[in-house]
């Protein structure tokens, strides 16, 4: 799996999340996401995995641009954001079920 991210921003309101970042991640390489609070690791994630649009710049994972193959780009990568996003009642095989199924993946 490859990433691209070029001169990506997330403005929210007057503040800025993510100001014109760029990188680039090849197939086989192992990548540490770190930094402080506020610095804008969890916006770039969500973009990166299409649950968050971009104010501007381009990402892109396998070659598919998120903006224009989100549906493509979330059947290719897990995510596991710091809370569930859903009903916290639910095991975690039973909400990977239910996220499938919402996006039409197969059982497996």
């Amino acid at each position: 799996m490859s990433i691209t991210v070029s001169t990506l921003t997330k403005v929210y309101g007057e503040q800025k999340a993510i100001d014109d970042i760029s990188f680039s991640i090849t197939k086989g390489e192992v990548v540490g996401f770190l930094g402080p609070n506020g610095a804008g690791k969890s916006t770039t994630m969500k973009i990166l995995t299409g649950y968050l649009p971009a104010t501007s710049g381009n990402a892109s994972v396998c070659g598919l641009s998120i903006d224009e193959h989100p549906l493509e780009v979330k059947k290719k990568v897990g995510y596991l954001p710091e809370s569930n996003p859903l009903y916290p009642e639910m095991y975690v095989k039973e909400c990977l079920a239910f996220t499938a199924h919402i996006y039409g993946i197969p059982h497996a």
